[in-house]
């Protein structure tokens, strides 16, 4: 399977996750280890902010945010397994709050 399919297919995930309501929970609990003060709908906010923003970032910061979120992408059979940082999901919360993501001009 080409790099760039494997690629696609693994933001396409990411991109759903950012819209599920359990990550949404895991998330707030992952971010409340490191800031007590994000709420869960803190963490639902920057989250939902962030799929219609992913086309306007820099590739750089979207390649970031994959590194950040995915630990581990299996390939099988059965299909594609992503296996997701908790804290990640917690960090990226946080930035989210607080606009440090970098959007193209």
């Amino acid at each position: 399977m080409p790099a760039g399919e494997i690629e696609a297919a693994v933001i396409d995930q990411l991109r759903a996750v950012f819209r599920q309501p359990e990550i949404v929970a895991g998330t707030w609990k992952a971010a409340r280890v490191h800031a007590d003060n994000i709420t869960e709908a803190d963490a639902r906010a920057a989250l939902q902010l962030l799929d219609p923003l992913w086309d306007e970032l820099f590739p750089a910061e979207q390649a970031r945010i994959v590194a950040l979120l995915v630990e581990r992408v299996d390939i099988g059979m059965d299909g594609l397994n992503v296996r997701l940082r908790v804290d990640g999901l917690g960090d990226l919360a946080r930035e989210m709050l607080s606009g440090e993501i970098g959007v193209a001009a």
